[in-house]
């Protein structure tokens, strides 16, 4: 069932992990080097990979023997990394940017949009939210990603370097309570 909340959550949820606000300097970093960059083959190439792993990322799961909760706990570790480097300005995960002559898919649409937090947040996101609610918030997440990469020359100028720090900063705050949230909520307690 369609729950506006949910949606809102789910959406937020996968904006913060995906970050592309934030990760407009890279993408300013790769335009520059590459000369141009393919908004719409990035979107597609991370949305193919974000709706494939919501769908088979459970059965991936069972087939290791890990159940959805472990998995989103171990997700939530994660976001909470993720988070705790974007408060404290400090690099916990390296990002192994492969020179490719298609910056559209790689670096830009895998591992950038659609890396491991990404694919861990949505099957975490599986444990907490609908199916439904969940395909609304990639779909938003892809548009807003689309209409990012197609403004990142727009939004250097507008927001400006300061802007993106403070930016960065109140999307970890948001990311470590909900890091803080998923493990609460699937923590099973004897």
């Amino acid at each position: 069932m369609v729950n506006f909340k949910e949606i809102a959550s789910v959406t937020l949820i996968l904006f913060s992990i995906i970050d592309i606000i934030g990760s407009i300097p890279v993408i300013i970093d790769l335009r520059a080097k590459s000369g141009s960059i393919q908004s719409g083959k990035a979107t597609i190439v991370a949305g193919i990979i974000m709706f494939a792993f919501l769908f088979l990322g459970e059965s991936i799961l069972k087939l290791f023997g890990i159940d959805v909760s472990s998995f989103a706990i171990a997700g939530a570790i994660i976001i909470f990394l993720i988070g705790f480097e974007m408060v404290l300005g400090i690099t916990l995960f390296r990002n192994d940017a492969a020179s490719s002559k298609s910056t559209s898919i790689v670096p830009l649409a895998f591992p950038l949009i659609a890396g491991a937090g990404t694919m861990t947040t949505i099957i975490s996101l599986r444990a907490e939210y609908t199916l439904i609610n969940i395909l609304i918030g990639i779909t938003i997440n892809l548009g807003l990603v689309y209409l990012v990469l197609k403004s990142s020359g727009w939004l250097e100028k507008k927001i400006g370097e300061g802007g993106f720090i403070i930016l960065r900063k109140v999307m970890g705050i948001i990311l470590l309570a909900i890091a803080i949230k998923l493990i609460k909520s699937n923590l099973i307690l004897p």
